[in-house]
């Protein structure tokens, strides 16, 4: 279609517009083409856009339409809301950061400790984790130039002393030192205990600083020397009783692994701890119990005792000529026991592992070797993620044990 124009002169205008400001002359404009006529026709068949109107010398007016351009296209404008906003902020901040929190990580390392460190056991003064805390504790005192504070808090299977460093502040200066009975009392404690705790996650593994082993003894008078002697008189007199220092302990478990891998009937007599246990064995009273390695060497070397095998995956090196009981044909018998020295969740890597070098640094020398084997203990150590393994793989082996023989503490 033609591009309609109206013109009411012939001479070329002047292409100064009016000012829109100036609303008299559009005013006056206006009136001239609202008199009628053809042009005026024509204007009003105009389809789009906008009307200028020129004013000229003659004082006669032309009128002709805003020249047609195509639309241009804007780019398309993003929008950000203001979450998102804030979240871009917070990431870029975050990237700025990371260097910041290197450093103060390391920095965390090199000034620790800067105070005491406490550690807690969760067993009366006198037993094997006191001992052990205080030893590897005047070691550590020496190297790191601080004290380090030894706390008894016993009860509630050592459950006691855990829950108070896990609600200690998570800086390194509280630490727990415990047997491995640790990850054990958690599935055999009653729900009257009121242990809120959860063993493997409320604590940051450090370094497991030594082992032990536990072994089956009897009363001399029983008449054997070893495991296969026993399960042959189990054989014909079912029901012989062993002790042990309570329902739900290592050495509980122990006898209840022996009597299904060797297929007899023993009678579990609960003591309240391991001193009365062993008392009454010695006696006579009860033939047969578990213990610790470091428990019964001294009554086996007077021959009060007998050893009948390690309740161990392998034969302790304190013991070497006594076979396992899983070499003498009953396999799955294994209970270990072990330290570990365990922080608060949540307590800074760089000091879990000043920690971690610390006590290996002190496992190392040979005086403390040599004290540990005193105590029948070995060197373990390690990294913290060797201990981290051990432990859950205990917490689970120990849970599916607990259930199947439906083991539970006094």
């Amino acid at each position: 279609m033609k591009r309609p124009v109206v013109a009411l002169s012939a001479r070329q205008p002047d292409r100064t517009s009016l000012n829109t400001s100036t609303s008299s002359s559009i005013d006056g404009a206006l009136s001239i083409l609202s008199a009628g006529g053809t042009n005026c026709g024509l204007m009003k068949r105009y389809w789009g856009g906008g009307w200028r109107v020129f004013r000229e010398e003659s004082a006669l007016l032309r009128v002709r339409r805003r020249p047609w351009r195509p639309a241009r296209r804007r780019p398309p404008r993003i929008f950000i809301g203001a979450s998102m906003f804030a979240l871009l902020r917070k990431f870029a901040l975050a990237l700025g950061c990371l260097p910041l929190a290197a450093l103060t990580a390391h920095a965390q390392g090199n000034d620790f400790p800067a105070k005491p460190i406490t550690i807690i056991v969760g067993y009366p003064a006198g037993g094997g984790p006191d001992i052990g805390a205080r030893m590897l504790g005047e070691k550590l005192a020496a190297r790191m130039h601080q004290s380090i504070i030894v706390e008894n808090r016993p009860g509630v299977s050592g459950m006691m002393g855990a829950s108070a460093v896990a609600r200690a502040p998570a800086d390194g200066y509280t630490l727990l030192f415990a047997p491995n009975t640790f990850l054990i009392a958690p599935h055999v404690l009653p729900k009257s205990a009121n242990v809120n705790l959860d063993v493997l996650n409320d604590f940051v593994p450090v370094v497991a600083p030594s082992k032990g082993a536990m072994m089956m003894v009897a009363h001399p008078s029983l008449g054997v020397k070893n495991a296969k002697e026993l399960v042959a008189l189990l054989k014909k007199q079912p029901g012989i009783a062993y002790a042990t220092p309570g329902s739900g302990s290592p050495m509980h478990i122990a006898g209840e692994l022996f009597k299904k891998s060797a297929g007899v009937d023993m009678l579990h007599v609960p003591y309240k701890g391991v001193a009365p246990a062993i008392a009454d064995v010695l006696g006579g009273h009860v033939k047969i119990t578990y213990a610790s390695i470091g428990v019964v060497a001294q009554h086996i070397a007077a021959g009060r005792l007998v050893a009948l095998g390690m309740a161990e995956k392998e034969r302790s090196p304190l013991m070497p000529d006594l076979p396992t009981l899983a070499e003498q044909g009953y396999p799955n018998t294994a209970t270990g026991a072990w330290y570990g020295v365990f922080a608060p969740k949540g307590t800074p890597p760089a000091v879990v592992e000043k920690l971690n070098q610390e006590f290996n640094a002190v496992l190392r020398q040979p005086d403390t070797a040599a004290k540990l084997k005193q105590q029948w203990e070995v060197p373990l150590g390690g990294s913290s993620e060797d201990l981290a393994r051990m432990a859950k793989a205990e917490y689970d082996s120990y849970g599916k044990i607990v259930k199947e023989f439906n083991i539970s503490a006094d």
